[in-house]
């Protein structure tokens, strides 16, 4: 899943190079942390949240598909 959200922001931001994701198992499931650039937090976030809920939707279907929990957090 790191792979997924990696490659969708990098599209989406302006400093790529910036783009750090990590993945953290707990028992809640698995949660991702995404940092990026502090000029590309409106981008990834999008107006009204539309581009972060996207990709939480995304990885939602990806985790029922392995049957996990997962949770984005864009630091």
């Amino acid at each position: 899943m790191k792979d997924l959200v990696e490659y969708v922001i990098k599209a989406i931001v302006a400093e790529p190079d910036a783009v750090k994701v990590t993945e953290e198992n707990s028992d809640d499931g698995l949660l991702i942390k995404l940092e990026v650039a502090p000029d590309d937090k409106g981008r990834v976030i999008g107006r009204q949240g539309r581009v972060a809920q996207a990709l939480r939707t995304l990885l939602r279907v990806k985790a029922a598909r392995e049957e996990t929990r997962v949770r984005l957090e864009i630091l």
